[in-house]
């Protein structure tokens, strides 16, 4: 399984996205992104542990959650940004 990060421009942003995602079933968690995410002018992040990221941002769409970027991490340890 992929791990899979939402990143978003502020913390109220991202507690509201990771209430209602673990309110749904989509396990997930809060943390600070890493400095080079930060560069980009994104402080935080949802870490997913799903095979399909696109239900999750449907979600918070639906929800009028602003999100930043999705990223997903390879098997090389790299992160690569997914347009959805």
């Amino acid at each position: 399984m992929k791990n899979y990060y939402i990143t978003f421009r502020s913390v109220t942003y991202a507690q509201r996205g990771e209430r209602l995602l673990n309110g749904s079933g989509i396990r997930c968690t809060l943390q600070r992104t890493p400095r080079w995410m930060e560069e980009q002018g994104c402080g935080y992040a949802l870490k997913l542990w799903t095979s399909d990221v696109i239900p999750a941002v449907d979600l918070l769409r639906e929800d009028q959650i602003s999100l930043r970027r999705v990223y997903v991490q390879r098997g090389d340890g790299q992160l690569e940004e997914l347009t959805v």
